[in-house]
């Protein structure tokens, strides 16, 4: 009886804890640093675990594409060579993963995120927003894609905050529509990721599929809570968690 309650618990800790990433990683991403713990937590193995969490993690990021693609915040002509790149990149580093020890990524990735945290914090000195999507180069958007898609296949988390920062950076994209692109690029790289993780045979297929719905109707009151933020308001909210994040990090992978 003991472990039955154990196991309840459990299973009611990675829901809510789900639920949470999912309303958080439509806002600003990086739902990935709850969920991947959590699973590790549970007694998952860290194979298991990442497959497990592409399964779920396409839920919420389905259900937040959908809804800023409705909302008009991207075009799917302007962001094509990217979704292909981004899926090579994925299948690549999902791959890869398979085959080395991911251990030396969660080192330097704390430094990496608070690099991206504070390049965040400055870049509205030099970054000059447009609301026009115009075609971006092929092979800008092949190099960007890529790298970022394997990033996600070989680890993840942080993929959101990477992909909204170099959108803004790169192209000069307000942050909503950053953002509302950024969904795009993680459901792509999740999904081919996820098929590649299957086929290696790394996914519990019922845990994710139960997780991927309480994941899913957090993401889908996040995107309708972003829509309803002042954009100051989501900028410093995106920031503080990537900082966090950073030092969350260091503190698991560090000390």
């Amino acid at each position: 009886m003991q472990d039955i309650d154990i196991v309840s618990l459990v299973g009611f800790t990675l829901i809510v804890v789900t639920f949470i990433a999912g309303f958080i990683d439509a806002i600003a991403g990086g739902g990935g640093m709850l969920t991947i713990p959590a699973f590790l937590f549970a007694g998952i193995p860290p194979h298991i675990a990442l497959g497990t969490n592409k399964l779920s993690s396409s839920f919420g990021s389905f259900t937040a594409t959908v809804t800023y693609y409705r909302q008009g915040l991207f075009q799917l002509r302007v962001w094509r060579w990217h979704v292909l790149a981004t899926a090579a990149g994925a299948c690549f580093g999902t791959w890869l993963v398979d085959q080395i020890s991911i251990d030396w990524l969660y080192k330097i990735l704390p430094a990496v995120i608070l690099s991206v945290a504070l390049f965040s914090l400055a870049q509205r000195f030099w970054v000059n927003e447009s609301n026009t999507q115009k075609p971006i180069p092929k092979k800008m958007a092949s190099i960007h894609g890529f790298i970022i898609g394997a990033y996600d296949g070989v680890a993840g988390p942080g993929t959101g905050s990477f992909w909204t920062l170099s959108l803004r950076f790169f192209y000069g994209l307000p942050l909503l529509n950053a953002i509302g692109a950024t969904k795009l690029m993680n459901f792509t790289s999740n999904f081919v990721s996820l098929l590649t993780f299957l086929w290696l045979g790394y996914v519990d297929i019922l845990l994710g599929l139960t997780l991927g719905i309480s994941l899913m109707t957090g993401s889908y009151l996040g995107a309708h809570t972003t829509m309803k933020l002042p954009t100051h308001m989501i900028s410093i909210f995106f920031n503080i968690f990537v900082i966090g994040i950073s030092i969350r990090l260091a503190m698991i992978h560090w000390f």
